[in-house]
């Protein structure tokens, strides 16, 4: 496993990480999320992602029961806050009552005195900024969160959150939680360069576009009953004939290398050097090996072209 610095910080994390969406307590058995907890910190993952609204809490509990058996210092730990929690008025957002509510919660949840990544799960239009901000820093001057993130923010969100940050002297941003993949590339416009010139790292979700780019479907076959887009009802948008095709090419690039389409998908990723760590789901620890396996695997120039071409 090959490690990079998370944006401008001297934190180092793993190329691959392990997150727990709509799996850990949630349709993944208890036993098999933990043995592929296990299995990631086994293949060297130290990156381990989570958040307080996946499944209601849930998701925190087993990752934080699965952890308990490493060295606290051993791996670096991520969850988020924003999501509905509750039905009260102030059960959701970023204002300063919700956030630390919910650090404290997702504490407690985790059997942990403090997180590594503490992420805004989204951006909040009705708290002002520097409101949430300064209870962020309030955390870390606490020592309950180490460094602070947003997932899904656009550049102008970043841009606003970094400039009220240095005005006031709060805690900066150091990571972004995007999704990025060969079918979804937005953020090579605005955000890597960004991230490039503020010292933001790209932690990016859905690097298999939520198992597509694993070549589990083939041109006119039926939808694997057990599969994510079976389970999910996807669209044709998401998955459609030109999607399919377009990894039956790229599957034949894969095996060219003598490695796996997913392998190839995350490789593609990693090409990025504002990109810290590909965040990969797992529901079985071969998943968990197939994926790690990525780490270190360089695309060359004419692969890559070859790459662009299909993708066009």
């Amino acid at each position: 496993m090959d490690y990079r610095r998370l944006g401008g910080t001297g934190l180092k994390v793993s190329e691959i990480s392990l997150g727990s969406w709509l799996t850990y307590g949630g349709y993944v058995e208890r036993e098999s999320a933990v043995n592929s907890i296990h299995a990631a910190y086994d293949e060297g993952i130290n990156f381990f992602d989570t958040a307080n609204v996946y499944e209601r809490g849930e998701a925190e509990k087993v990752v934080g029961e699965a952890l308990k058996r490493y060295p606290r210092e051993s791996y670096v730990l991520a969850t988020k806050v924003f999501g509905k929690m509750g039905e009260g008025p102030n059960d959701s957002g970023l204002s300063r009552k919700h956030i630390i509510e919910q650090c404290n919660a997702s504490l407690s949840r985790l059997g942990l005195d403090y997180v590594d990544i503490y992420y805004c799960h989204r951006y909040h239009p009705e708290t002002p900024v520097q409101e949430t901000l300064r209870a962020l820093d309030d955390l870390v001057r606490q020592g309950k969160v180490l460094y602070v993130g947003v997932s899904q923010w656009t550049a102008a969100q970043i841009t606003q959150a970094l400039g009220t940050a240095d005005r006031y002297l709060l805690d900066r941003i150091v990571v972004n939680q995007p999704v990025y993949n060969m079918f979804d590339r937005y953020i090579e416009q605005e955000i890597i360069p960004l991230g490039q010139r503020e010292g933001v790292g790209q932690v990016v979700y859905s690097p298999l576009a939520q198992g597509l780019l694993t070549g589990k479907y083939k041109p006119g076959a039926e939808v694997p009953a057990d599969s994510r887009a079976a389970k999910l009802g996807w669209n044709e948008e998401r998955l459609n004939q030109e999607r399919i095709a377009k990894v039956g090419e790229l599957s034949k690039i894969a095996d060219e290398l003598g490695i796996k389409v997913s392998q190839l998908a995350i490789a593609w990723i990693l090409r990025q050097s504002n990109v810290a760590s590909a965040l990969v789901g797992a529901s079985r620890p071969e998943q968990v090996k197939e994926n790690a396996a990525a780490s270190g695997i360089k695309l060359t120039p004419d692969v890559l072209e070859r790459i662009e071409e299909i993708l066009a």
